[in-house]
C-alpha cells in the first residue's frame, strides 16, 4: 500500500512547475505509548467533551472559536477557513535560494520527503533537483499545512527532495536571558589542550544506529517481564564518582581512553610446579594443610 501524502500540489520556479506529493519523513508509531485505564475495571477511558452547563456533549456539536478577549470568542466556520485562499494552499512557489547550511538549525522544524506526482512530472522534478544539487543551494518556499502557512526549505536527497518546515521567528526564544551571565573568559591553555585531545580520541562518523533509545529498550524489557508474570528488573542508576578538579578529570579521561598496555605472562613459581608434579606422580591429590 502506497504511503498517504500529507499534501498535494505544485512545485513552481518562475514559469516552471510540476505536480508533487509531500510525505512525512519521520514516524512515532513505533514508540511505546500508554492508554488511560480505570484502576479497577481496566477499561480504557474515553475522553469525552464536557460543557460546564450542559455536561457531556456530542462532538458533532463542537465548533471552532477564537478568543479575542478574555472568555470572549468569535465562531469560525469551515466555510470561513475555506474562504482564506492564498497561493501556498496548493503551490510551493520558490521565492529564493540560500547556501546549504546557512539556515540556523534552531529554525528547522518538521522533515518531509517530496516526490513527483506522476510520470509526467518526473522530468521537471529531476531538473530542479539536480540544479539544487549542483549549485549547493536550498530553495525557500511556502505552503499551507494544518491551517497555517509555513516557510520551508527544499533540497535534494537521493533521487527525491527533502523539505523542512521552519519555525516562525517569534517562536524562537532569544539567548540573552540564558547566556548573559556566562563568562566569556579565556580557559586555561593546558586544560583546553587536554579537552581538544579528548575530543580527538572520541572522534567518529555519526551513525544513528549506534545511538538507540536505551530507555525505550529497558521499558520494553520491563513490559515483557510483566507479561511473563515476572517481577520487573529494576536497573540501578550508575553511581556518581568522587568530585575531582577539572584538570585531574581531563587527565583521567584521557588515560581511560587509551588501550591498556599488554603485560607479559609471568612464569609460574618453582614450588607450584614441584607440588603439581608430586601430586601427579603419587596419583593422589596433594593434601592441604589446615590452618
Amino acid at each position: 500500500m502506497a504511503p498517504r501524502a500529507s499534501w498535494k500540489g505544485y512545485l513552481r520556479l518562475s514559469l516552471v512547475s510540476c505536480p508533487v506529493r509531500l510525505y512525512p519523513a519521520t514516524s512515532s508509531s513505533e514508540r511505546i505509548t500508554f492508554n488511560q485505564l480505570h484502576k479497577k475495571t481496566h477499561n480504557r477511558i474515553n475522553m469525552k467533551p464536557v460543557d460546564p452547563e450542559l455536561g457531556l456533549v456530542e462532538r458533532s456539536d463542537l465548533v471552532k472559536g477564537y478568543e479575542y478577549e478574555d472568555k470572549k470568542y468569535i465562531i469560525i466556520e469551515d466555510t470561513d477557513l475555506e474562504s482564506v485562499k492564498i497561493e501556498s494552499n496548493h503551490t510551493m512557489n520558490i521565492e529564493a535560494f540560500v547556501d546549504e547550511g546557512s539556515v540556523d538549525v534552531i529554525y528547522q522544524d518538521a522533515p518531509y520527503y517530496l516526490a513527483p506526482d506522476g510520470a509526467m512530472a518526473e522530468e521537471t522534478f529531476v531538473v530542479l533537483r539536480e540544479a539544487l544539487r549542483r549549485t549547493g543551494k536550498l530553495a525557500i518556499a511556502r505552503l499551507v499545512l494544518s491551517s497555517r502557512e509555513r516557510v520551508i526549505t527544499i533540497g535534494p536527497r537521493e533521487t527525491g527532495m527533502f523539505v523542512c518546515t521552519l519555525r516562525n521567528p517569534n517562536e524562537v526564544r532569544g539567548t540573552a536571558e540564558y547566556f548573559d551571565n556566562i563568562p566569556v573568559g579565556n580557559p586555561d591553555p593546558e586544560m583546553l589542550q587536554l579537552a581538544e585531545a579528548l575530543i580527538e580520541q572520541k572522534l567518529t562518523t555519526f551513525d544513528p544506529k549506534n545511538y538507540e533509545d536505551r530507555y525505550e529498550i529497558a521499558l520494553m524489557q520491563m513490559i515483557r517481564e510483566k507479561l511473563r508474570g515476572h517481577k520487573p528488573i529494576i536497573a540501578a542508576a550508575p553511581e556518581r564518582g568522587n568530585v575531582i578538579n577539572l584538570m585531574d578529570a581531563l587527565k583521567a579521561s584521557l588515560s581511560q581512553s587509551k588501550p591498556p598496555a599488554k603485560s607479559k605472562p609471568k612464569a609460574e613459581p618453582a614450588v607450584k610446579r614441584t607440588t603439581a608434579k608430586a601430586a601427579t606422580t603419587s596419583g593422589k591429590p596433594a593434601s592441604k594443610k589446615k590452618v
